[in-house]
């Protein structure tokens, strides 16, 4: 009676919100994507679900960190393999290295060399050496027999002299060194005249190497040999370089007193090595200066040494007019004193072509001044007619020693240009004095040496 319910608790709707309100407090969301497309697959259940992968498409740089872990695979793979092949080998190679230093003992140091003179069986042969006669000895087990041919070189054993080891290569290696392998920069050019002794070599020596038909054609045998002679300084060795110069033969140069030897028997050897080398390299020219050191007149020696030069010479003519036929070898001999070479040395057959070197001319003396002073700077006061026009014997020597002495007293003077100044007449006087002098003792051997 009067403690009804309060009419603004037991009204209808009293407990609902404020419609207005909830528009407000909710916003606007995206409907979610759906969570698979196509076909719905069943979930797998066992070992292998928990097993399975899920699946990654690498990108470009996974692609690349997994080629680089692919190399270096391949690398630690080819690293094993190396180092299992090291360590299944080393015991092969130290046998080996055992083995190897056991054929060293038994060979002995230092080793001999020899020559094998016959092959009597298959465990023995006859052997030579150049300080001793020949021996009977054996063959040890481990030399190659198959190589083994008589007058071979040969090691041998310092004691007993067996047969231990071949040598490979055997060329002398004197002869090695007289193959000119860079040719000379002197050309015909350099050559001041000798315009006929130019001709005559290139017709003796040049031409039946590049042109053989020619003398076939005629009917004729090419010359064999030919000998430079002349006064010293006129241009002999000089010629034989512009010869090895322009030609594409193989060129040894020798010199006659390195064919003279000291043991016996060794100057011949040299003499056939030197020739058996220039027949394998053929076309070739061999070319012997100072050739009066061996091929004197022969006389009755007292001494081995001089039967030794001997024996060294007679080997020479052997191989220049020999049973054997010297083919495309051709030889060019150089001496001062032609007249003290033995007369079977000079005749036609073995030099064919004798080819002599004369003081220069007037004419010849103009172009080698002209030659030696065409890269030096001169002054305007200098005339070379003077100088060309002397009544002194210049050989071509004197006449490049003349430019060169004129080129160091310039550089002396701290001068530019090589010019002619006489500040000191008495030392000219004695330089000139001292020219004559060395000339006239020049002329008066020379002369001596004639008769």
């Amino acid at each position: 009676m009067g403690q009804g319910p309060s009419g603004g608790l037991n009204r209808p709707g009293g407990d609902r919100k404020d419609p207005s309100n909830n528009k407000k407090d909710k916003k606007f969301e995206p409907a979610a994507p759906p969570a698979r497309v196509g076909r719905k697959q069943r979930k797998q259940k066992g070992s292998e679900a928990a097993s399975r992968l899920p699946t990654v498409t690498p990108l470009t740089k996974c692609k690349l960190r997994l080629l680089k872990l692919e190399r270096i695979k391949d690398y630690l793979l080819m690293e094993e393999e190396f180092v299992a092949n090291q360590e299944r080998l080393k015991p092969q190679e130290e046998k080996n290295e055992e083995d190897r230093s056991k054929v060293d003992d038994l060979r002995g140091t230092p080793m001999s060399v020899g020559n094998l003179e016959e092959l009597i069986d298959e465990n023995h042969a006859i052997v030579s050496s150049s300080v001793g006669p020949e021996y009977y000895v054996g063959i040890l087990s481990f030399v190659d027999k198959d190589q083994l041919e008589p007058g071979c070189a040969i090691l041998m054993h310092n004691k007993v002299l067996s047969v231990v080891g071949l040598l490979q290569d055997d060329v002398d290696p004197m002869v090695s060194v007289m193959k000119v392998e860079k040719a000379p920069l002197e050309s015909y050019a350099d050559i001041g005249g000798l315009d006929a002794q130019i001709q005559e070599i290139k017709e003796a020596v040049e031409l039946p190497l590049t042109h053989p038909e020619l003398y076939e054609d005629i009917g004729i045998k090419p010359p064999k040999g030919v000998i430079l002679y002349g006064e010293p300084g006129t241009g002999k060795t000089l010629l034989a370089k512009a010869v090895a110069n322009s030609t594409s033969a193989t060129f040894l140069r020798v010199v006659g007193s390195e064919l003279i030897q000291k043991y016996l028997g060794d100057g011949p050897k040299l003499v056939r090595e030197l020739f058996r080398v220039a027949d394998d390299l053929s076309p070739s020219i061999v070319f012997i200066d100072e050739i009066d050191a061996v091929g004197t007149k022969r006389y009755d020696a007292h001494s081995g040494g001089e039967r030794e030069i001997q024996r060294t010479m007679l080997e020479l003519l052997n191989q220049l007019d020999g049973f054997d036929s010297r083919g495309d070898v051709k030889v060019i001999l150089a001496t001062n004193r032609i007249e003290s070479l033995d007369p079977a040395l000079l005749r036609p057959g073995r030099i064919d072509r004798k080819i002599e070197f004369p003081l220069p001319d007037i004419k010849t003396r103009r172009r080698i001044f002209q030659i030696h002073t065409s890269r030096m700077t001169l002054a305007d006061d200098v005339n070379l007619e003077e100088f060309v026009m002397t009544k002194d014997e210049f050989s071509g020597a004197d006449i490049k020693a003349i430019c060169t002495e004129a080129g160091l007293l310039a550089l002396r003077e701290r001068r530019m240009k090589v010019s002619i100044v006489i500040e000191k007449p008495v030392e000219l006087c004695t330089f000139l004095s001292f020219h004559l002098m060395l000339l006239y003792f020049n002329h008066e051997h020379y002369v001596h040496d004639l008769t």
